[in-house]
Formats: structure tokens, C-alpha cells, sequence
């Protein structure tokens, strides 16, 4: 029962969100234009100060042995989503393939996530949840932005990896966590800061989106309910599979296979708007899957009591 609360709470909060963008381009606080320059801010200020922020805790060397453990599961189980997406989307021909793809294959797992695993594992859980979010955003910056990015190049391709904010980021995180250095809280503190607009700012991005989105319509387009049930029931389902077979134990495997089984990814609707997909398709997914997992993040949550 504490689960489905917690779980009901972080969902009311994305839609109080959600909604305060939607109120402001129909009321006209905003301008609908306005989502090209906070997709902007978002991805090129705001998720590097999140991903940096990350990693400014306390360096534990009796976890890091769970940490390899845990970045190996992570890995490993976001690398079986992203192939189960792209089978699922193998033979659709539409150029939208590429969002659905990354609808399907990518998960909200920090914001939707890390309140679960908080509750069900204390704050030892968030480190391992923090590897898993590391693994995240070097799949999603390499991968999954390159396939959204249409770019075939190898050599532009990782020019154009390498050369994103969030992965410098990641690297930069990651020398502070390990090397053990010191910031300053007058460094620190506007980092936090601009990394608490994470979620507020994506889900208001998507308000707007859905603020100028023909709903009914969508609810026709049977990509819509392809992106639904792949992120919301086949992953996860495989996912706890294969969990099983390989009698993954631990307590970060199991909070990895909680993240993964989390709903669409937030900046998928962002992203749309950046590389001009079916933007309406990625934002009403990201709504959809997230009211759904008011009811699937327990019940998954509850099969691995059943497991251990």
C-alpha cells in the first residue's frame, strides 16, 4: 500500500506539472514557440547541472563493488530494452519510427524512480540508483540521440556524442565522484539549483505540447498504443524474466529492474521537439505510461517480494 501512494504521489505531481503547462499557452502566459527555447535551456543547461549534481555525495569504497555490479546490470537490462524496441519497431516505415523507438526503449527512471527505490531500499538504494542514471545517460546520449538524430556518420556521430553537454557531463561527474573532489558550495549550490528544474521544466514542456495536440485524434493512431504497451508491459515483463533465469540477486539488481520498468522517458516529448518527430505521439505517451504505472511500478515492485 506505501508503494501505490508513493507511486500515486510522484504521478499527481508530474500532472499538476503537465498541467501548468497546458494552462499556460491556452490562457496565453506562454507562446506556443516558447518550447523550442526551454527544450533548449533544459538540454543544454539544465540536464548537465543534474547529471554533475549526481555525483557530488560521499565517496564509499565499501559499495563500489556493488556499484561495478550494478552499472554491469544496468548495462545490461537497458541494452534489452533498446532491442526489444527495436524489434517491436523493426518493420514500421513512417520516419516517427525513430521516437517511437525511443518512447519505447527509454524509461523515466529518476524522477518517477528514485522515490520508490528511497522508500523501499533507504538512502544506501539512491548510490546504486545513481549508477543506474549514469548508465542511463550514456545509452541515451549515444545511442538514442544519434538514432533520433538521423546522423550515419561514424565520425560526425561521435563528434557530435561527444560533444553534448550531457555527456561531458557524465564524465565530469564521474572524475568528481571518484577522485574525491571537493566543491564548493559556492559551486555546488547554483548547480543544484538549476538541476531542480529537471523535472518541472520537461513536464511543462510537455503542458505546452499537449496544449496544441487534437487528443482524439491521436487516440486513433495505433503507434500511440504500440509505445504503451511495449514500455509498459513487454519490457518490464522481460525484463523480470530474464532477471529470474539469470537469478540476478541483490538489492541493486532489483532497483535496477525497478528503474527499467519505469514510463516513457519525460525528455522524449523534448526531443521530438528538437528533431521535429510527431511531438503530440511522444508527449501523450509520456502522459499516458505515467498514469499507468500508478498501478505497474507496485505490482512490479510487489512480484520481487514474491521473487526474494
Amino acid at each position: 500500500m506505501n508503494l501505490a501512494l508513493i507511486t500515486m504521489k510522484q504521478v499527481i505531481v508530474l500532472f499538476i506539472l503537465i498541467f501548468s503547462g497546458f494552462i499556460a499557452v491556452k490562457f496565453h502566459l506562454f507562446k506556443l514557440e516558447y518550447k523550442n527555447a526551454f527544450s533548449d535551456l533544459l538540454m543544454k543547461l539544465v540536464v548537465p547541472c543534474l547529471i554533475i549534481d549526481s555525483y557530488m555525495m560521499e565517496f564509499d569504497p565499501k559499495i563500489l563493488s556493488d556499484l561495478i555490479k550494478t552499472l554491469i546490470y544496468s548495462f545490461s537490462f537497458l541494452l534489452l530494452s533498446c532491442l526489444i524496441a527495436f524489434i517491436i519497431c523493426r518493420k514500421i516505415k513512417i520516419r516517427d519510427k525513430n521516437i517511437i523507438f525511443f518512447a519505447s526503449a527509454f524509461s523515466n527512471c529518476a524522477y518517477m524512480g528514485f522515490p520508490l527505490i528511497e522508500a523501499m531500499y533507504g538512502r544506501e538504494g539512491l548510490i546504486y540508483a545513481s549508477a543506474f542514471v549514469t548508465s542511463f545517460n550514456i545509452l541515451l546520449w549515444s545511442l538514442g540521440y544519434s538514432v533520433l538524430s538521423g546522423n550515419k556518420d561514424p565520425k560526425k556521430q561521435l563528434k557530435t556524442i561527444i560533444t553534448q553537454p550531457a555527456i561531458i557531463s557524465v564524465f565530469l561527474g564521474l572524475i568528481i565522484y571518484l577522485a574525491k573532489l571537493p566543491i564548493p558550495d559556492i559551486i555546488s549550490k547554483p548547480i543544484g539549483n538549476i538541476a531542480t528544474l529537471n523535472t518541472p521544466l520537461s513536464m511543462i514542456i510537455t503542458g505546452m505540447i499537449i496544449a496544441d495536440t487534437d487528443i482524439k485524434k491521436l487516440f486513433k493512431n495505433i503507434y500511440l498504443f504500440l509505445i504503451i504497451v511495449s514500455r509498459s508491459l513487454i519490457i518490464p515483463a522481460i525484463t523480470f524474466l530474464v532477471l529470474i533465469l539469470t537469478k540476478g540477486h541483490g538489492v541493486y539488481a532489483q532497483i535496477v529492474f525497478i528503474l527499467a520498468a519505469c514510463p516513457t522517458a519525460a525528455i522524449s516529448s523534448v526531443f521530438a521537439v528538437e528533431f521535429k518527430y510527431d511531438e503530440d505521439l511522444a508527449a501523450v505517451a509520456v502522459v499516458i505510461t505515467t498514469f499507468l504505472s500508478i498501478i505497474l511500478l507496485p505490482f512490479w515492485a510487489f512480484l520481487l517480494t514474491l521473487k526474494v
